[in-house]
């Protein structure tokens, strides 16, 4: 395999990928939602900024009721109610598609013969239904959820979970996440860490 050989060259030897699954294998978007509904896009990353921002996020993926961190932010922004509710009643427009070329990416990584995983910041109010939908996100059959585990990324006790639940070294794992500071996380564990930007470009960093 040319990215074993070329890893083997740089002291490394890699045969467990971990992905990353927003915006890796399928498209959120909240933008969209919020920018139909403002009519404004700038208005629509205020929301999301301010409101809907990474905190009230990061809670739901943590595996808090979303329907109770909605009802907080609704009495924090009363304003703001209805723009509030569409995270609940508008989350599955929300993801767009898979990622262009990824389903060819992580078909080419099996048929190389590597073990793929999965480790991502998602509710588990909303994901069964998600890995339902798209065909790419079941063609990862081991995975850790963070809504599952109480812990979001970039906390490494959520990539350590990941680790021992499947036996993996992290010295012998490559994660992908669009996200820096996840990849950082990674990297500070032993993890060989990617930031992702696109299939194309994956595609050279792993030399497929």
């Amino acid at each position: 395999m040319r990215y074993q050989q070329g890893l083997t060259n740089a002291h490394f030897f890699m045969q467990n990928i971990i992905f990353d699954f927003g915006n890796v294998l399928v498209q959120w978007h909240p933008e969209l939602i919020y920018g139909e509904y403002f009519g404004d896009e700038a208005k629509a990353w205020w929301f999301l900024r301010h409101v809907a921002d990474m905190d009230f996020r990061q809670r739901i993926d943590a595996g808090e009721s979303m329907a109770s961190c909605i009802a907080e932010k609704k009495a924090q922004y009363p304003e703001h109610s209805e723009a509030i509710e569409l995270y609940r009643t508008k989350w599955r427009e929300m993801l767009t598609d898979e990622v262009p070329g990824m389903r060819e990416v992580v078909n080419d990584i099996k048929s190389k013969g590597y073990k793929i995983y999965g480790l991502t910041n998602w509710s588990m109010e909303t994901f069964p239904e998600a890995r339902e939908h798209f065909g790419i996100l079941q063609m990862i059959d081991r995975y850790v959820v963070s809504g599952a585990e109480g812990y979001v990324k970039p906390d490494p006790r959520l990539f350590q979970i990941l680790l021992d639940r499947y036996n993996l070294k992290a010295e012998e794992c490559i994660f992908i996440d669009d996200n820096p500071d996840n990849v950082a996380a990674a990297r500070k564990m032993g993890i060989k860490g990617i930031v992702f930007t696109g299939a194309e470009e994956l595609r050279k960093q792993l030399c497929l």
